[in-house]
Formats: C-alpha cells, sequence, structure tokens
C-alpha cells in the first residue's frame, strides 16, 4: 500500500513502530525531524501534540503508534480530544502487532486481540489496512471518514504486517564505539549474584543470549518484554524491598524518556542498593531505529536534578569496566549514561523462556532470599 493517501495531511507526531518504518521512511523523506514532524517521548505526548497544532492551525494531525501504545493514548484521547469535551480531529495509524491468527511476541498478544475493541470503544472510528486494500478502498474510506473529523471525532487505520511501502530506507547512525551487547555484556559479569531488570526490546533479547552463552540461569534477571519505559520503576520496587541485595535496571534511551518521571520517584526515594544504567544511542533500535532526542540532552544532568547519589557518563570500554568497579564498591544510589552504537546482530534470537517461568524462577530467588 502506496502512502499518497496521506499527502493532504501536513502534521505527524508518534513513536515508531517495526510494522510503520515505511511510514517512517516516507515521513523522514518529507519532513526530517521537524515542526511537521515530531517523534514523540510516548504516545500520550504525541496525542498532545496534535492537539496543539490543530488549535494552531485548524488543521486534522495525524499521530502513529504501535498498538502497544494504545494505553498511553487513552487519557488525552477520552478526556480531551473527545467530540464530547474539546472535540479535537486526528487520525491514527496504528501498527497491528499480535494481530489473532499471525505468530508474535508474547507480550503482543492480548494487545492484538483487543486493538479493535479498545480503539472502538474510546470513541475511534477504525478501519484495517490489509495487503488486500486498494487505491479505490482507501478512498472510500477517507470520503466515510471526512465528516466525523469535520465533527471533532477520531479515526484510525490499523495497519496490518507488511502491508505499507515507500521505496527509500531513513538510516541513523552515531558515533559511539560500544556495542549495546559489548555493554550489556560487562555490566552482567559486575552484577554477578545481583538482580538485573532489562528493559524492553533488544537489550533483553542480548542479556538473555548472554545468559544462555555463558551457561548461566535466568533466575536473577527479569526482562521488562512489553511496557516501555517501566523497567526502572519495577526495578526501585524491587530494590525498596530488598535492601540488602543490589539491583541493576538495565534501560535504554528511548525508555528513559518515555516515562522520565520515573527517574524523579527513584532520585527522591534514594535505594543505596538500585544501579540505573541507560543505554543511549539515541535510536528507537528495536522498532526500525529512528532517532530519539537522548542526543541532544544531558541524562547524567537531569539524574542529578532528580536526586542520584553517584552520576557518571561513559563513552568506551576503559571508562565503563572504571565506573562499573566504582559503582560496585559503594552503596550509594548510582546512575551510569552508557553511550553505544547502533549495532544490533543481524542474528540476534529472541528469549525461549516463557515469560511466566522467568518470573516464577526470579521470584523464587527473591523470596527464598529475603
Amino acid at each position: 500500500m502506496k502512502l499518497d493517501f496521506l499527502n493532504q495531511y501536513e502534521f505527524f507526531a508518534g513513536v515508531p513502530d517495526s510494522l510503520l518504518k515505511p511510514l517512517s521512511n516516507y515521513l523522514m523523506d518529507k519532513y526530517e525531524i521537524s515542526k511537521n514532524h515530531i517523534i514523540a517521548a510516548n504516545e500520550g505526548n504525541a496525542v498532545a501534540l496534535a492537539m496543539g497544532y490543530h488549535l494552531s492551525t485548524g488543521k486534522v494531525p495525524v499521530v502513529y503508534l504501535q498498538n502497544s501504545g494504545i494505553g498511553n493514548i487513552i487519557n488525552p484521547v477520552v478526556s480531551l480530544m473527545n467530540d464530547k469535551i474539546y472535540g479535537i480531529p486526528c487520525v491514527f495509524i496504528v501498527g497491528w502487532r499480535g494481530e489473532p491468527g499471525v505468530h508474535d511476541e508474547p507480550q503482543h498478544v492480548f494487545q492484538g486481540e483487543i486493538t479493535v475493541e479498545l480503539l472502538e470503544d474510546i470513541g475511534i472510528k477504525t478501519f484495517i489496512i490489509s495487503k488486500e486494500t486498494t487505491k479505490e478502498d482507501i478512498d472510500f474510506v477517507m470520503q466515510s471518514f471526512s465528516p466525523l473529523l469535520d465533527a471533532g471525532k477520531q479515526v484510525a487505520f490499523i495497519v496490518k504486517k507488511g502491508v505499507l511501502e515507500f521505496e527509500s530506507n531513513a538510516v541513523y547512525q552515531n558515533q559511539n564505539v560500544i556495542s549495546r551487547e559489548q555493554t550489556i555484556s560487562k555490566i552482567s559479569d559486575f552484577a554477578d549474584e545481583d538482580i538485573i531488570i532489562s528493559t524492553t526490546g533488544k537489550a533483553s533479547r542480548e542479556l538473555f543470549e548472554i545468559r544462555e552463552k555463558s551457561r548461566q540461569k535466568h533466575n536473577r534477571d527479569f526482562l521488562t518484554i512489553g511496557g516501555m519505559g517501566h523497567s526502572s520503576s519495577i526495578a526501585l520496587s524491587v530494590a525498596l524491598q530488598h535492601p540488602g541485595k543490589k539491583v541493576w535496571c538495565i534501560d535504554g534511551d528511548g525508555a528513559a524518556l518515555m516515562h522520565m518521571g520515573a527517574m524523579a520517584l527513584i532520585g527522591s526515594n534514594k535505594p543505596d542498593n538500585l544501579i540505573h544504567v541507560v543505554i543511549n544511542n539515541s535510536a528507537h533500535e528495536s522498532v526500525g531505529c529512528m532517532p530519539t532526542v537522548a542526543s541532544k540532552i544531558d541524562f547524567a544532568a537531569i539524574a542529578k536534578g532528580c536526586g542520584y547519589t553517584n552520576v557518571m557518563s561513559a563513552d568506551n570500554l576503559e571508562m565503563l569496566e572504571r565506573y562499573l568497579l566504582k559503582i560496585k564498591a559503594v552503596n550509594k544510589l548510582s546512575f551510569l549514561e552508557i553511550k553505544c552504537s547502533v549495532s544490533a546482530r543481524s542474528n540476534l534470537g529472541r528469549p525461549t523462556v516463557a515469560p511466566k517461568e522467568n518470573k516464577e524462577e526470579l521470584m523464587k530467588t527473591l523470596i527464598r532470599n529475603k
């Protein structure tokens, strides 16, 4: 499916999704990152940006997201956008992970089952774009959506896997030299018998494979395979319940940005057994490698401002090893940013242990040692 039907729109905000990579390519080709195309911190943030655009121009904005982000749009849609309140029109483009009947990862299955119903329940009229959808189908649907948008309602195109097309491919790189996998391997060595909570995406996949390669058990790790942005809060709670055990959170820049308020909560609680690591490659690498704003902000300064006691930033292996030794030797709330390259292996696998099995093994370790 070509993306010509989007030519009538001039503002796009969203969070990248692998199913929507052709859309991201289209937007980067047409607008790059600009006032017409903003890669948001989270999906609710994208809705707010869309609202500001409509208030400023009277035109219809477009918000794009993976269906896992529907939860983040619910509050601003139902309490602000809805036609019973402000009546702000919006077109949503939603990547359909976990589509029923199509194999996908565990974290996408239930979300996939409820995607259409969930959108309809919050007042968003939907249309599913599949490989069988024609340009004429889209034209007809656009006409039927027009009066809804004129009435201040919202509509959504739900996009199945492998449907959208765009000829060019946007490529993001940075100048960093350490790979994320090298970094996680070093952290797992230094963590030893400590607990590790890892963020969603390739970080958890790499941690799992590092354990497998070393023939280690997975009973000290929690892989936050969904719920992007929440691994640091999970780690905080575990650290508070187990003050005698060090807890490492392996976070990503996109995840840390998505729910940055968690850093303020961590800093205000100051658990001296928590080490918050942000692996910063300034990209949403797990879902197509679109850039984040992390190259333009100072994570270390933010951590200090939030109240972290021990704050460091590394951009090479020598610094990383020195800082890991320092962190391991003290009992202080620590924050470590590691500036990494965009460099995941093409043959990177996925966890072969079921989420519930991972949970039960970790709980045995935690409860036994409490």
